[in-house]
């Protein structure tokens, strides 16, 4: 089975003393059943499985009494044996299926025999039929597809080349010239195959990029399908947003641009629908901002936006007809860099980073803008060999009031810094790490409360 390094974030769950349940969102497709079906087999001596989709019957374990010991009923009835206490995993699969199930949630977690996991693929978009939130006994999570080391890991990439080239990074030093070419060379292909785990199945097992591509517009079509049956309003506005991604990122400017839907198209006409699609993992909007300064949600123009898709691998099956191997072949300049582009969205996304881009006339465009160790980070994605020409990072690099003291290059060359540019490989994004902001140290002096004879005098 492919290793997905979620797996970890389950193993941190389960240990933790006081566990809420964990609830797994994300797009379909991205293997989250598979791995927590693995999870529960490995860590538990007893999985009960229930998935609303191959057993909508099992909904009505949700429709009576939400308490502990009725559905615990319902459920070792369904199934056909006992559940051991103490030692079971309950797998709620497909949960947007059922939504009382989410409801009944915080009944479960407080009798506390079982441990739940909750999955779904579209969540955001039905969360208006629950009746209540188990708010307080829910943590969540969101899975994506498979990224870069998970790809290289299927390929056979051992784990000490990684301790390598995350030392590379953490040091800022260059990498051994054929590790960095051999690593380039797997990037290009991760570009192809993408991250959706059956995808690069059938790339590891059979090597056939036609065969990758089928699959591809397979998971595509059953996008669409989802759309179709899932949108309850605007499944037409939905899907032509859906389908025009890829030519929208051909653009030069890459913004989305409404007109090219209908010259009378406005935003507040078509935001459910691309609500619709971030929310169902499809489409990641990526925002501009207004100034290059945290915190960067307050500089948000909302009317201003990228959207990529969640898969590096399903835009270039998407209607990029024939990249493939003009990437292989090292020319990443394809389509202007917007599937280079892309995939750097994914992965930013994946890691945690809320995405935003800047451009002004005056100083030009940035491609991402990244809150990064408590600090904003300017990020430049070069598809070319003139990776060290930017001159609207320059450009801002100069702006005082900003205080910008770093900005990043990913590109085809080695580690290497010049001034306040560093120049990294376009592998090592799979490196960088997003951690909120940690709170100040804050204390208040209450001794005069808490010490008797201390209080002042009143009158």
């Amino acid at each position: 089975m492919l290793q997905r390094l979620f797996y970890d974030k389950l193993l941190a769950w389960k240990q933790r003393r006081s566990r809420k349940a964990m609830l797994v969102a994300g797009a379909r497709q991205t293997g989250k059943t598979s791995l927590i079906r693995k999870f529960g087999m490995e860590q538990y001596a007893c999985l009960a499985e229930i998935n609303f989709i191959e057993t909508p019957r099992a909904a009505d374990i949700f429709r009576g009494d939400l308490d502990a010991n009725s559905i615990t009923a319902g459920i070792t009835a369904l199934l056909g044996r006992p559940l051991e206490p103490g030692n079971t995993l309950v797998f709620l699969d497909e949960i947007q299926e059922c939504p009382e199930a989410r409801t009944a949630i915080k009944f479960l977690v407080e009798d506390g025999r079982f441990d739940y996991i909750e999955s779904g693929s579209l969540l955001g978009v039905n969360s208006r039929e629950a009746r209540s939130y188990p708010v307080g006994f829910e943590e969540m999570e969101r899975m994506y597809p498979m990224n870069l080391e998970e790809f290289a890991l299927a390929n056979g990439v051992q784990p000490e080349i990684f301790a390598l080239l995350r030392q590379s990074f953490a040091e800022g030093t260059p990498v051994a010239p054929a590790v960095h070419e051999a690593m380039l060379r797997l990037f290009r292909l991760y570009m192809i195959v993408g991250g959706m785990p059956a995808v690069v199945q059938e790339f590891v097992n059979s090597h056939d990029l036609g065969s990758v591509a089928r699959l591809q517009r397979e998971i595509l079509s059953a996008y669409r399908l989802d759309i179709a049956k899932y949108s309850e309003r605007s499944k037409d506005k939905i899907r032509d947003i859906f389908d025009r991604i890829p030519s929208q990122l051909d653009d030069k400017n890459r913004r989305f641009m409404l007109s090219a839907i209908k010259s009378t198209a406005r935003l507040q006409r078509h935001e459910e629908s691309f609500v619709w699609l971030r929310d169902a993992g499809v489409a990641l909007p990526c925002y501009n901002v207004s100034s290059p300064t945290l915190p960067l949600r307050l500089n948000e123009q909302r009317t201003l936006f990228k959207l990529f898709l969640s898969d590096t691998g399903l835009l270039c099956a998407a209607g990029m007809d024939n990249v493939q191997p003009a990437i292989l072949n090292g020319d990443l300049s394809v389509n202007e860099g917007s599937i280079l582009e892309n995939s750097f969205a994914q992965s930013f996304a994946e890691k945690g980073f809320p995405l935003h881009y800047f451009t002004k006339q005056r100083y030009g465009e940035v491609d991402f803008i990244l809150s990064f160790q408590n600090r904003c980070l300017p990020v430049e994605i070069k598809s070319g060999r003139s990776y060290k020409s930017h001159a609207a990072l320059d450009n801002i690099l100069q702006v005082s009031e900003w205080d910008i003291r770093e900005a990043w290059v990913f590109c085809m060359g080695n580690v290497e810094r010049v001034g306040k540019v560093l120049y990294l490989p376009w592998y090592m994004a799979m490196f960088m790490e997003h951690a909120p902001a940690a709170a100040p140290g804050f204390s208040v002096d209450l001794s005069v409360l808490t010490q008797p004879g201390k209080s002042g005098s009143m009158g």
